[in-house]
C-alpha cells in the first residue's frame, strides 16, 4: 500500500497475530513481518513458531510487560536511525491487555510514523457469536487481581447499559463468574475457551451456567468472558423494576455523599 513501505525511513507497525488458528493471518501481516528490519515480539520463542510455519526468517528482539519501559527507547532509537520495525504479542493485537502501549507512544513522540496492521482479536470475536447485544460494547480487559478491587470495578460496572467483555486466566475462572454473579445477577453471558483453536468451546447462556460449566475441575486455555449490560440483565437486577434514570440518580447521590 502507498506510504507504509516498511523499508522507508524509521516506522514502527503494530501487527496483529492468531490468536489461536496460525490461517487467520493476513496477507498484509505477512508481508510486512517478512520485509520489515526487525520484530519486536513478546516472546520470541512463541513468535518464532510462528515466523517458521510462515517461513520468514526477519531478525527477532524480546519486548515484553516488565521490561518494556526499558527496552522501548533503545527500539526508538533505531527506528530513529532508520530501521523499521514490527511489534507482535504472542496471540492478537498489540497493546490489547498486552504490551505494547509503551512503545507506540514513544514512538509517535518521537516523531515516527505508526501503521496498525489490524486483524485478529478475542474480545470482539466472541462478542460477533455471543448472542449479546453488540451494538455497543465496554472491553475491561483483565479484572483486578486482588478480591476487593475486582469487587470494587464489578460495582462499578453494574449500571453500565453496554455489553461487557472481560479477559480472564484458567485458575481464576469460576471465582470471578461467582463474584460477577453476586454483584451483577445471573445476566445472560457468554464464555470463549481457547478461541480458533482445535478445542475451541463457547458457553452461551448466563453466568450461572457458565460457573456450572467451569465450576468444577481445572479449566485450560485462555478465556475470554462477555456479560449483558444492565439493560440486558434479568427484570429483578435491576433494583426491583425502578426505573434506570432514578437507579443512576442514587449512584450518583451516592458518590457525591461518599466525596
Amino acid at each position: 500500500m502507498p506510504g507504509e513501505t516498511p523499508n522507508a525511513s524509521g516506522r514502527l507497525f503494530v501487527v496483529s497475530t492468531p490468536i489461536g488458528n496460525l490461517e487467520d493471518i493476513t496477507l498484509r501481516a505477512v508481508r510486512v513481518l517478512r520485509e520489515v528490519n526487525l520484530i519486536a515480539a513478546e516472546d520470541t520463542r512463541h513468535t518464532r513458531k510462528l515466523l517458521a510455519h510462515l517461513g520468514i526468517h526477519t531478525p527477532l528482539t524480546s519486548f515484553y510487560q516488565h521490561r518494556q519501559f526499558r527496552q522501548a527507547p533503545e527500539l526508538v532509537r533505531r527506528m530513529l536511525d532508520g530501521a523499521s520495525l514490527a511489534l507482535v504479542t504472542d496471540a492478537g493485537t498489540p497493546g490489547i491487555s498486552d504490551p505494547g502501549s509503551v512503545l507506540v507512544r514513544l514512538a509517535l513522540e518521537a516523531g515516527l510514523p505508526v501503521t496498525p496492521v489490524p486483524g485478529p482479536t478475542a474480545a470482539v470475536a466472541l462478542l460477533s457469536v455471543s448472542g449479546l447485544d453488540t451494538h455497543a460494547f465496554l472491553f475491561e480487559g483483565f479484572l483486578p487481581l486482588k478480591a476487593g478491587r475486582k469487587r470494587r470495578a464489578l460495582e462499578g460496572l453494574a449500571l453500565e447499559r453496554r455489553t461487557l467483555v472481560f479477559y480472564e486466566s484458567p485458575h481464576r475462572l469460576a471465582k470471578t463468574l461467582a463474584l460477577m454473579i453476586e454483584v451483577l445477577g445471573d445476566r445472560p453471558a457468554a464464555v470463549g475457551r481457547e478461541l480458533t483453536k482445535l478445542f475451541e468451546e463457547i458457553t452461551r447462556g448466563t453466568l450461572g451456567a457458565a460457573l456450572e460449566r467451569y465450576g468444577r475441575g481445572k479449566v485450560k486455555g485462555e478465556l475470554t468472558i462477555a456479560v449483558a449490560g444492565f439493560a440486558g440483565a434479568p427484570e429483578h437486577d435491576k433494583g426491583g423494576g425502578s426505573d434506570s434514570h432514578e437507579a443512576d440518580e442514587d449512584v450518583a447521590s451516592d458518590e457525591a455523599a461518599e466525596d
